[in-house]
């Protein structure tokens, strides 16, 4: 009777250890796979870094503030956002592949007067201007997240490999969210190129703590400008917010300007239609083409996102020719159906009688002949 008894014990014995054994394996793959993820939250300003954010017009009480004091969330009494977004009944991603495109040449008829739009997926595009490459807000992992296995992924694959862009001129990154700024992306392009990063003040702490070197971090505040490659390039004004970890605020988020010797391009990085609008258009416009946030809308975050209608609007106040939306189609990251935000874009873009292109990711848009609105993005939605 003590044979089997003694078995017994030693089963249970080495099934606690069994067990224990794969608790520690798990937990080891755990911290494995989230070994990246206290880097990817980025840098804190310190230094002559901070010193200069708390002379910036926009910082006060110890942190970047809109002019006008907005809130990132005007809440939803009558709805459970939480419960809309995992029972909701919107179609938020695509029912069939996206359809990519990969750019052939640019055109070099007149390299002097040239300008074109490459837009990758959601915010990452370049802009191909007299003879110079701007990439912006590039974006090319799978998730838009500080970890590979949680947070929104793609939709879609990016058009083209990192590896396979061409030399560009300059980096520009509107703000550091997870979806315009991209820890693995910003150091492949670290090793890939030469070009500099023009950031909002404080985004250079992240940069640094990734590895790029300083002469190639140039840090703006609004209305700041600087010179690269023959371009002006201008940090302007926003409505928005910033944040990588527990902390709000703590770097600044800005619009772009990209100007050359004849030709002018914006760029509104994310933000809420404002008044700042107009008077961007007035002191830099008018713009041949202008590149408009139009996706990840919802009436709780009115402020920082526009809606379709008002990407129009501000347009118009931007005093633009034509339009390209952009911060669509790539990630889930609201509650609106994935075709809705371009949906209603093309239909106010034709009440209004603006100039609108709706390239696939990949597809090169010549702003001189861009292609006609075709609605492709109807067969996949």
């Amino acid at each position: 009777m003590g044979a089997p008894a003694e078995r017994t014990g030693l089963d249970r014995a080495l099934g606690r250890r069994l067990r224990g054994a794969a608790g520690l394996a798990a937990l080891a793959g755990l911290a494995w796979v989230a070994r990246d993820v206290p880097a990817a939250l980025g840098g804190r300003l310190a230094g002559a870094r901070a010193e200069r954010a708390a002379r910036s017009p926009q910082f006060r009480d110890g942190a970047f503030r809109n002019p006008g004091g907005t809130r990132s969330m005007a809440g939803a009494p009558d709805r459970d956002l939480i419960r809309e977004l995992i029972f909701g009944k919107q179609k938020r991603r695509p029912s069939a592949p996206v359809p990519l495109l990969r750019p052939g040449a640019a055109p070099t008829a007149d390299a002097a007067r040239e300008l074109n739009v490459v837009w990758y997926g959601h915010a990452s595009a370049l802009i191909e201007i007299e003879g110079r490459k701007v990439l912006l807000d590039p974006v090319w992992s799978e998730r838009c997240s500080p970890s590979t296995l949680v947070g929104p992924r793609r939709l879609h694959e990016p058009p083209v490999r990192l590896d396979e862009l061409p030399p560009v001129d300059a980096i520009l990154i509107s703000h550091d969210h997870y979806d315009h700024l991209d820890m693995a992306t910003v150091q492949a392009l670290t090793a890939l190129q030469s070009a500099p990063f023009l950031v909002p003040l404080g985004v250079g702490a992240h940069l640094d703590r990734w590895g790029v070197p300083a002469t190639r971090i140039v840090e703006l505040d609004w209305s700041e400008s600087h010179r690269v490659a023959g371009l002006e390039i201008t940090a302007t004004a926003a409505q928005h917010f910033s944040g990588r970890g527990l902390r709000r605020d703590g770097t600044l988020w800005s619009s772009w300007v990209v100007a050359g010797a004849h030709r002018k391009v914006f760029y509104t990085g994310d933000s809420g239609y404002f008044d700042g609008y107009a008077e961007i258009g007035e002191r830099h416009g008018p713009f041949d083409v202008t590149l408009m946030q139009i996706g990840a809308y919802d009436r709780a975050w009115p402020s920082i996102h526009m809606f379709p209608e008002e990407a129009v609007a501000a347009h118009l106040d931007l005093r633009g020719g034509l339009l390209v939306p952009v911060h669509w189609a790539t990630f889930n990251l609201a509650l609106h159906d994935w075709s809705e935000p371009v949906d209603r874009i093309w239909a106010e873009a034709k009440a209004r009688d603006v100039r609108l292109a709706v390239p696939r990711p990949g597809e090169r848009v010549t702003v001189d002949d861009p292609p006609a609105v075709d609605g492709w993005w109807q067969a996949v939605a």
